[in-house]
């Protein structure tokens, strides 16, 4: 499962999210903040965010002098962020500026949620927010963030880390993923699952998947999990197990969890388990009230196991996840 907080995260009236660009600041994350919270959404019929980028320099010179940014927010923005993300840069062995370090102090002091994308983890750290807190951060980069700070939580085997009013993303596209959890968490399961069909880009990736693949996939058909996940993912509401789905990809329950530890870093039961969950969250979404029939026909049995599976998830009872994102809450 995920390794991320129970914390839920409200969002009252227009969330802002602001992001701190700083010289050498990779290009590829800001990418990533725009597409996710900066659009605007006409097939949603609102806004999501309110989105600024800020600097502490009129012309920010990016990563490797690709180009340089200019016309963004003086770093006097960064106070007005609900959300703030922080920079993330490749040379992370140069001291992060006074000034930004300072930003995102007064941030975290007065209950601002925090994101740090991939070397975005560096930055937090220096600015001591993440002191006995749990984070993640590009795996080339663990040992020497460990040397440097040792007093962080680094957990190096996962795609991004949910400790509740700070989260960091391991590499750069792990950014996609925690961006598309962070609008799940503030607006639920469909409006996330809308935005990551706009991206062309899976709607949702436990947090606790592995950052890389340690060898290289193979191009075989039929090593593809591919047909076997399509066709589970039409069958929910039936009684699916680990050994029927190994049957259906005429494989051994052994050889099936094989392919999903070095295809997707996770096990068959708990890609199925996510799946369902997914499923529960849409039907609560789109109005379904009764959480015995929730449970029913997104393959969770019972009404009990919905409400723990939703505790355990996002911190929250079903009736609490139905009055922040079912259909009347828009």
């Amino acid at each position: 499962m995920a390794k991320e907080s129970s914390q839920a995260a409200d969002v009252v009236g227009v969330h802002r999210v602001v992001v701190i660009v700083d010289e050498n600041s990779n290009p590829f994350e800001l990418g990533c903040a725009t597409e996710v919270f900066g659009l605007r959404r006409p097939e949603l019929g609102r806004d999501l965010y309110e989105f600024q980028l800020c600097s502490p320099e009129p012309r920010t010179l990016m990563r490797d002098g690709f180009f340089t940014l200019t016309g963004v927010a003086g770093l006097e923005a960064a106070d007005a962020a609900d959300t703030l993300i922080v920079p993330n840069r490749p040379d992370t062995e140069v001291p992060r500026r006074p000034a930004v370090l300072d930003a995102i102090r007064r941030a975290h002091s007065r209950g601002a949620r925090l994101v740090g994308f991939c070397s975005g983890a560096f930055t937090l750290a220096e600015a001591g927010v993440l002191d006995g807190r749990r984070a993640t951060a590009h795996w080339q980069w663990a040992d020497s963030f460990r040397v440097r700070f040792p007093s962080v939580q680094l957990e190096t085997d996962v795609l991004f880390v949910d400790d509740g009013d700070i989260l960091t993303a391991a590499g750069s596209a792990a950014a996609l993923d925690l961006g598309l959890y962070v609008v799940r968490r503030d607006h639920g399961a469909e409006v996330a699952n809308s935005v990551s069909r706009r991206l062309v880009f899976a709607a949702h990736r436990d947090g606790g998947q592995r950052q890389f693949v340690e060898r290289p996939m193979p191009n075989l058909p039929d090593e593809s999990l591919a047909p076997v996940l399509a066709w589970a993912q039409e069958r929910l509401g039936s009684p699916l197990t680990v050994p029927g789905l190994a049957a259906r990809a005429a494989v051994s329950p052994a050889t099936l969890h094989r392919r999903f530890q070095k295809q997707l870093g996770t096990t068959p039961l708990a890609w199925l388990t996510g799946q369902r969950f997914a499923l529960a969250c849409r039907l609560i979404e789109r109005g379904e009230s009764r959480f015995e029939v929730v449970a029913r026909h997104s393959g969770l049995g019972t009404a009990a196991n919905l409400r723990a599976l939703m505790r355990r998830e996002t911190g929250i009872t079903p009736s609490e996840y139905q009055r922040r994102f079912g259909s009347s809450a828009t």
